[in-house]
């Protein structure tokens, strides 16, 4: 059922949820489905009926566990998973505009990496994935340090001590997003050591997100993006 007060946005009444179908003209993307808490029928429910809503349009679902994502796969004809970010998108992405790098300092940062990566492309930018660069070699980082300098926005993910974000806001003027995550060995508090670093970087220009928020990062990077080109 769908609800379209003379003064209300319009709404799809699922039972379990009811999915905002006026998003994407509000904001310029459509509503996202957050797996987490959600069962698999509620999740493939949600993505199907928001792709019936915008047809031309990737809609986008994060936090899918590996049961929802298999029935995603079962139930959504042309449905993209990634296993490893724990995102399930389904239709056609939108032409990109502008790039985004989305640095990681190590693999183990991939999960949040990747669901960033998706989340860029969904929300119409190009990602540029730079796996592997943390400051522990900073060779690494160095190397690819013009590839980064480049994108019209950044996205730096780390974890363990979150140096990565404050040395590249030292290396390029991009508009920087930083995203701690919770790795890391000892008493790192599931993340909370590599925030506070984050939010204490003496290099200027740096802004936060919430820990392992790599969606968060991704709409944002992707729209700074967007505004740097043309349509």
């Amino acid at each position: 059922m769908v609800s379209t007060g003379s003064s209300a946005p319009a709404t799809a009444d699922l039972g379990f949820a009811r999915l905002d179908l006026d998003r994407a003209a509000r904001t310029g993307d459509p509503e996202v489905v957050f797996g987490a808490g959600k069962t698999p029928a509620q999740i493939t429910a949600a993505l199907a009926r928001l792709h019936e809503a915008h047809p031309g349009r990737a809609v986008l679902a994060t936090r899918v566990g590996a049961e929802a994502r298999a029935r995603c796969r079962e139930t959504l004809p042309g449905v993209d998973i990634d296993d490893a970010g724990r995102t399930v998108r389904l239709g056609p992405l939108p032409p990109p505009r502008g790039r985004v790098a989305v640095v990681c300092a190590g693999t183990s940062d991939l999960p949040v990496a990747r669901e960033c990566a998706t989340t860029v492309a969904v929300f119409g930018a190009e990602p540029d994935l730079v796996i592997d660069v943390g400051v522990a070699g900073l060779h690494r980082l160095l190397a690819e340090r013009d590839r980064i300098a480049g994108a019209n926005a950044v996205v730096a993910i780390a974890g363990m001590e979150a140096a990565l974000p404050t040395v590249l806001g030292g290396l390029c003027g991009t508009p920087l997003i930083a995203v701690p995550t919770s790795v890391g060995y000892g008493w790192h508090l599931d993340g909370l050591t590599a925030f506070l670093t984050m939010l204490n970087s003496c290099a200027p220009g740096v802004v936060t997100v919430n820990i392992d928020n790599g969606f968060g990062a991704g709409v944002a990077a992707a729209r700074v993006a967007r505004q740097a080109v043309a349509p």
